[in-house]
């Protein structure tokens, strides 16, 4: 492509403006700079050449196409537009950069409006726009980056951005996704914690990095364990191997030492497979024949009846000790 522009498609023979942003997104401003009218505009959207990305902002089809066939690439596109209309110095944030990055979300609606982060100190309307949600605050470079082409906070920034202005329990699912993914270390997140210090919402992200565990091995892993912390158990291992008389017989999410108690969070695909399902039947009875107790629960469980899984668990702890109690009485 020229300095001067790229040809719109094969057919209309106009160059669009090039605007240096992700997919060459321009506005209804440059494209009447650049000789082109709105007439021509809306003829170019009806021909599929040109598509519009939010209001008064237009990316070739192609290119859009191209970049949401990518995961994650639609909420690039979204970012970009959000960005071409507030102004250069901004960056995806919040939830919009998690889904960028991958990061497990609990609870995003595609109709939420985008969130982008606009550099403290840059001259702007602090009105956020409809369909995107404007924050005003410091972004030192290392808080920067760019992905799939959209500028972008970074992981660690994004996790405590997530950490501080939503729940504890989003905050460690997000958390805990960045570092199963090895994106960030605790170091990185406790990094943006402290360069953050005294924000709104601080004191609980820093609770979250602390709370945050890489073994979690995925988002109902993480809420299981914020449900078992909120409900006053003990904190279980995580992924642990266990068995009896030198002999391993499974990897467990959760174990309780002290108890002898197992529990394992359930997803649907473990029983949509009969032979999955036997197998696992056999798992747990030799699982028990070694002396441990087993739990199981699913997602629906945690979310309806929390209070009724950790009881589960805490009748567990009680069979366990009763049992180890009366083998411990002589005969």
């Amino acid at each position: 492509m020229s300095g001067a522009g790229a040809i719109v498609g094969g057919m209309s023979g106009e160059r669009m403006p090039d605007s240096g942003r992700l997919t060459r997104i321009v506005t209804t401003a440059e494209l009447r700079q650049a000789g082109i009218t709105e007439g021509r505009v809306r003829w170019l959207v009806e021909r599929g050449v040109l598509v519009s990305v939010g209001r008064g902002l237009y990316a070739r089809a192609a290119d859009a196409c191209r970049l949401t066939s990518v995961q994650g690439g639609a909420h690039a596109l979204r970012v970009a537009a959000a960005i071409a209309a507030v102004g250069a110095h901004a960056v995806g944030s919040h939830r919009d950069a998690a889904m960028i990055h991958g990061l497990d979300l609990l609870g995003r609606q595609e109709a939420e409006p985008v969130e982008v982060t606009r550099q403290l100190g840059v001259t702007g309307s602090r009105t956020s726009r409809h369909g995107i949600k404007l924050h005003i605050a410091a972004l030192p470079p290392e808080h920067r980056t760019v992905r799939l082409g959209a500028p972008v906070a970074s992981v660690a920034r994004t996790v405590v951005d997530l950490a501080r202005t939503t729940s504890f329990r989003e905050g460690v699912v997000a958390a805990d996704s960045a570092l199963r993914g090895k994106q960030a270390t605790k170091a990185d997140l406790s990094a943006v914690v402290a360069a953050c210090d005294r924000w709104p919402g601080i004191a609980r992200a820093r609770e979250v990095v602390e709370f945050s565990d890489a073994r979690a091995e995925s988002a109902f892993e993480s809420i299981s364990r914020v449900a078992f912390a909120q409900g006053g158990l003990p904190t279980p291992e995580l992924q642990v191997w266990v068995g009896a008389n030198g002999r391993v017989i499974a990897r467990v999410d959760f174990l309780w030492r002290k108890y002898a108690t197992i529990a394992e969070a359930d997803g649907a695909i473990k029983y949509a497979d009969p032979e999955r399902a036997r197998l696992q039947l056999q798992r747990d009875a030799e699982l028990r024949e070694a002396g441990f107790e087993v739990v199981h629960f699913t997602w629906q469980d945690l979310h309806l009846s929390p209070a009724q899984v950790l009881r589960s668990i805490r009748l567990a702890f009680q069979r366990s000790v009763a049992i180890s109690a009366a083998a411990a009485r002589p005969r």
